[in-house]
């Protein structure tokens, strides 16, 4: 199946560590190692009639907040045509782990992102957005485990991305339903050596969908 993505567009991906993984460093320059570089490589086996630039902007450990910082220079500045937004389980962790008053709370998270969509739409009106969902690639159900609570904390953050996505009539993956409907199957470590970081073969598994949802 072909994306709607046009000969001559620009896609511009942004997130944490996993967007990021290694693009900054000499040998996953300048895409990273993983699903984004996979996804340039899918277009290019599937599409090959296609020239597109692909842009890489992730930087491993932001949080949404980290985003804002950064949003005018890596984003509205290279006005893309697509853009593809992965981030929330850096904020979701922190603000576990830290009794900080820095660290965002679900609802802060939403705010801030909602922020940056609302900025989007209105300097580059004609992009089209695409959200993917924070995950966590664990089935621990330990009580008062570390993964447990992340686990069972995470779901807030997940369900203010799908409230974006509504707002803003954006493109989603849900990408943690899309791990955990293999992890019925599958032990975690198919997919990572933690929950945080997918291997290669949960980024090919992240780079399909996608390409599947600028198939729609």
């Amino acid at each position: 199946m072909k994306t709607k993505i046009s000969s001559g567009q620009t896609i511009l991906f942004i997130g944490d560590s996993i967007t990021d993984c290694g693009r900054r460093d000499d040998r996953g320059r300048p895409l990273g190692l993983g699903y984004v570089q996979f996804f340039a490589d899918l277009m290019t086996i599937r599409e090959p009639e296609k020239t597109v630039a692909i842009l890489n902007r992730g930087i491993g450990g932001n949080t949404v907040e980290d985003l804002r910082s950064r949003w005018w220079d890596d984003v509205i500045w290279h006005k893309p045509d697509w853009l593809s937004i992965k981030i929330g389980i850096n904020d979701a962790n922190r603000n576990l782990c830290s009794d900080k008053q820095s660290f965002l709370t679900p609802g802060q998270y939403e705010e801030i992102y909602d922020q940056l969509l609302a900025l989007t739409k209105q300097k580059l009106p004609k992009c089209n957005v695409l959200l993917i969902d924070p995950f966590f690639l664990s089935k621990d159900a330990v009580h008062g485990s570390y993964r447990g609570k992340v686990v069972k904390h995470l779901p807030k953050y997940i369900a203010a991305v799908h409230r974006m996505s509504k707002k803003y009539n954006t493109r989603l993956i849900k990408t943690n339903e899309l791990f955990h409907r293999i992890l019925k199957h599958k032990h975690p470590d198919v997919f990572g050596i933690e929950p945080v970081h997918p291997n290669s073969a949960g980024h090919l598994l992240m780079a399909e969908a996608v390409h599947e949802a600028f198939c729609r």
